[in-house]
């Protein structure tokens, strides 16, 4: 359902910077951007349109950050197969509590979505209890690779998703002649968890009883990145297919992506979790598992390479990575405990506070979450607040310096290991499609979220 509202009296975050202005948006699109508009003949117009419903709906941003919605291109919302972990209804309204107004989710589910079926019965799921906009993945297999090219542009298809490491089954592409079949089928960028199988078999083989957590980064060390992120290299620039590597690890990869210079042919992603959980801090005392994802967070030297590629344009967008699981599963011992943090709600705070810490600003947060996915994918719509934009709005406070516990935690997942963390500036009202769809802590009005379109 779509909504008007004057948005007045808050700071608009563009890629240009931050300016005080005035949002309006009319029937669900961005209308007019500008100082004072209340006086502007599209807001009297707006006003007198929507004079049935009460009147155009006006929203006070006084002191606050008008930042456009974000788009958050790879999580895991486990529907269907694995609900106890989390679901497309709980997994949307974090990502909405988080200013997340649109998520692109993959397709490691049971089933696996892997066909035109699959893909369909996750719309349906969707339709009515998504709380943000959404988008699905198909992942390419042995089996279904010649028919990808033609499944890609099924309307909501996020794109085509493989798995070179860190999975199991068909969803599993360890092998250069399938990974090249699957490049050499169809036109849009093919998006890649970049881990080696054959060295990830080695190095789980034989390990001790009681080896700890803290060895997750060395058991999946960087050469286990290095070799396949090189392969794809190799792969992209003999196919000319575009790539996008995800939760990119090591600055060994961000130099070798540097070097080999293929421009838009490759982008990359980053994590927020490699951006601010250091290791081996981060796997000691009561985090311990729950810091622990695939590929791993590494130490400092690490941390530092890819911050800087976040800060200077080298990466291209950010995903949360959203891989939940129960309490109960996290408590295994390692290396049984499953890898995967909950992330959708936290990113936007994370980001605000590399904000007050000096090594990111506010433009970055859109180019990286906002008109990075939109680039990446062909999003369309889904870019910075400008006349004709879909009417996708996170309002932050950035004078709020909370914890996680001082607000509703709304994925199933129950933890983070950023628990402690008291992070600087947090979305306060999240508007969808021209109307208010979260504010205080809450749902407002029934699910409202629609599938996303691509260009």
């Amino acid at each position: 359902m779509k909504g008007s509202i004057l948005i007045h009296g808050g700071r608009v975050v563009s890629l240009d910077g931050v300016a005080h202005e005035d949002v309006l948006i009319v029937d669900g699109l961005v209308s007019e951007v500008g100082k004072d508009l209340s006086d502007s003949p599209r807001v009297k117009a707006a006003h007198t349109a929507a004079h049935e419903a009460g009147g155009l709906e006006r929203l006070d941003a006084a002191g606050k950050l008008v930042f456009p919605g974000l788009t958050d291109p790879q999580v895991h919302f486990r529907e269907p197969g694995m609900t106890h972990k989390e679901d497309l209804a709980s997994g949307s309204l974090a990502a909405l509590a988080g200013g997340v107004t649109g998520f692109m989710e993959m397709p490691n589910t049971k089933p696996n979505t892997d066909s035109p079926a699959t893909l369909a019965d996750k719309f349906e799921r969707a339709a009515g209890r998504a709380a943000s906009d959404y988008a699905f993945f198909l992942g390419g297999t042995h089996d279904n690779a010649e028919q990808l090219g033609e499944w890609e542009h099924t309307p909501g298809c996020a794109g085509i998703k493989v798995f070179m490491g860190s999975s199991t089954g068909s969803l599993l592409v360890p092998d250069n002649p399938t990974l090249e079949r699957i490049l050499r089928t169809g036109k849009r960028r093919v998006t890649f968890h970049s881990e080696d199988d054959d060295r990830l078999k080695v190095r789980y083989e034989g390990l001790p009883a009681d080896v700890h957590v803290r060895e997750h980064p060395h058991i999946r060390d960087v050469e286990c990145a290095m070799r396949a992120t090189t392969r794809l290299l190799d792969l992209a620039e003999a196919t000319g297919r575009p790539i996008h590597i995800l939760h990119v690890s090591s600055a060994d990869e961000i130099r070798a992506v540097k070097e080999r210079d293929l421009g838009d042919l490759v982008t990359v992603e980053l994590t927020p979790n490699h951006l601010f959980l250091e290791a081996p801090g981060c796997y000691e005392g009561e985090h311990g598992s729950w810091a622990q994802m695939n590929p791993p967070v590494r130490d400092r030297a690490h941390q530092e390479v890819l911050r800087e590629a976040a800060a200077d344009g080298t990466a291209a967008c950010i995903g949360s990575d959203h891989a939940p699981h129960s309490l109960e599963e996290k408590a295994k011992p390692f290396p049984y405990c499953p890898s995967g943090i909950a992330g959708v709600q936290t990113t936007l705070p994370l980001l605000l506070t590399a904000v007050r810490d000096g090594w990111l600003r506010y433009e970055d947060i859109v180019r990286l979450c906002v008109a990075g996915p939109q680039r990446v994918y062909g999003v369309n719509g889904r870019g910075p607040l400008a006349p004709g934009a879909l009417g996708h709005v996170a309002i932050v406070d950035p004078s709020v310096e909370d914890t996680v516990a001082d607000h509703p935690f709304h994925s199933q997942a129950g933890h983070t290991p950023y628990a402690g963390f008291k992070l600087a500036g947090w979305p306060v009202v999240t508007v969808l499609h021209g109307r208010i769809a979260y504010q205080d802590g809450a749902l407002v009005g029934a699910p409202a979220g629609q599938p996303i379109h691509f260009g």
